[in-house]
């Protein structure tokens, strides 16, 4: 069953590397991130399962051991799904798995085996939740590091351009994250998040499948929109 979750944005800037010199703008929410992940590490799980976006053909499990790498963004970086384990050959994390390995590597995890899973943005609802549910049975003590972004149109520069709409979307996805509100999150229109470019709307709801009937209660670590993009750190315990 599900113990834990910690939610974490996934912008490959979160690397001061990538982001060089705008690395100090987001400090806050690195270190929101480093606070949930410790709250994972303090629920003692037996599995650590990391979810996030992908495209096509980054979708799908990845193993304990998966590489993945910043190189694309002109920096050498490189991280590693958890210790050595069973990565396929030749097959990489998408980029915000690759976030995630970077900020368990920053923290030291080690309480864990951990499997990644990358959602593509189109899934379904339904099946998503049937995802999540199938992931919170897969060990006695399951514990979710769950990346995605909001809307990318909070402002006229945002990735998206602005849209009135994107605002209020991202303040009840951070009360949902923020409260550990299931129902709200699964009652995400998938629509709407994809015209505003929220990457994290299918990973969400996953978590939300997870969390069904374990009674988590959720905490609110970090809300805002830099650079025009929702980002929301967030833990249930």
């Amino acid at each position: 069953m599900l113990v834990a979750a910690a939610i974490c944005p996934c912008p490959p800037l979160l690397v001061p590397e990538v982001a060089a010199g705008a690395a100090p703008e987001l400090d806050r929410v690195r270190a929101a991130c480093a606070d949930a992940l410790g709250v994972l590490a303090a629920a003692r799980p037996d599995l650590l399962v990391v979810i996030g976006p992908a495209d096509r053909s980054e979708r799908g499990p990845h193993p304990e051991g998966t590489p993945g790498s910043f190189r694309g963004f002109g920096v050498e970086v490189d991280v590693r799904l958890g210790g050595v384990g069973d990565g396929e050959p030749g097959r990489e994390l998408p980029p915000s798995l690759a976030v995630a390995a970077w900020l368990l590597e920053r923290t030291g995890w080690s309480d864990a085996p951990i499997e990644g899973l990358g959602v593509g943005e189109p899934l379904a609802t339904d099946r998503c939740v049937e995802a999540g549910r199938e992931i919170a049975a897969r060990a006695g003590r399951v514990a979710l590091l769950v990346m995605g972004d909001g809307s990318a149109c909070r402002t006229l520069k945002a990735p998206g351009y602005l849209d009135e709409r994107a605002a209020p979307f991202d303040a009840e996805v951070a009360r949902a994250l923020g409260a550990a509100d299931v129902a709200a999150l699964e009652a995400l229109d998938a629509d709407l998040a994809h015209e505003l470019r929220a990457s994290g709307r299918a990973p969400w709801q996953v978590l939300a499948g997870a969390a069904e009937g374990a009674d988590l209660a959720g905490a609110l670590l970090y809300e805002d929109a830099p650079y025009g993009v929702g980002y929301v750190v967030a833990t249930w315990s």
